[in-house]
């Protein structure tokens, strides 16, 4: 099966120029080719096509798993939002108060995984001790690297602190790659630093579409 994706500007990382109007075509779990999307879709004219307003771009890393998915805990909504409200817990003394067991870690760590999709993010990097945390990463398509430094708090935003969105791109948008990239609803790189990576509507990866905003 192969799957056309294409939107209003296609950054393909690496330090190479945007283009106007490209597109990513996939083939499995991998990207065959990047380019026009006139050219790609003259080339293969029974491609599904998928269709993503704003910028097409790779998927985004986040730094500190470790510290975002089992020193912070997510409260389920609507069960534990009345007790406990809905912000993240964390903290020392306010995780010891809540004592959670590691059933809800992992539960907790799965609302996060989701939390990260919606953000158009691929992999997260940083040491899981809490199997049941690790299972929920696996489960959830999100690739699990080694610890890597950490500029500031951890954030579930990676452009949170950072001075181009390049700098949170995991790999780059080019053929034989993986296929794992994300669409956001904005106007250019800029205004995707500026809003944020809430502004996700879509997130792909081994090909395989785990988050769309609806």
């Amino acid at each position: 099966m192969l799957t056309l994706h294409t939107a209003d500007l296609l950054v393909p990382g690496a330090g190479r120029a945007p283009l106007p109007a490209g597109a990513v075509l996939v083939e499995g779990d991998r990207i065959a080719r990047v380019g026009p999307y006139e050219e790609l879709a003259a080339g293969c004219p029974h491609a599904r096509v998928r269709r993503w307003p704003g910028v097409l771009t790779p998927g985004l890393l986040v730094r500190g798993a470790d510290e975002l998915l089992e020193r912070t805990y997510y409260p389920d909504d609507p069960y534990e939002t009345a007790e406990l409200g809905a912000d993240p817990i964390s903290g020392a003394e306010a995780l010891a108060a809540l004592s959670p067991t590691e059933s809800r870690w992992g539960n907790s760590a799965r609302r996060a995984t989701q939390k990260l999709l919606a953000r158009g993010v691929v992999a997260v990097a940083g040491r899981l001790t809490v199997p049941a945390v690790r299972t929920a990463v696996s489960r959830s398509g999100l690739t699990l690297l080694p610890p890597a430094p950490v500029s500031g708090t951890p954030s579930l935003d990676p452009f949170a602190g950072r001075e181009s969105p390049e700098e949170a791109f995991h790999g780059a948008l080019e053929a034989g790659a993986p296929a794992r990239f994300a669409a956001f609803a904005v106007a250019d790189p800029a205004q995707l630093l500026a809003q944020g990576a809430t502004t996700c509507v879509a997130t792909v990866i081994s090909g395989r579409l785990l988050h769309r905003r609806r």
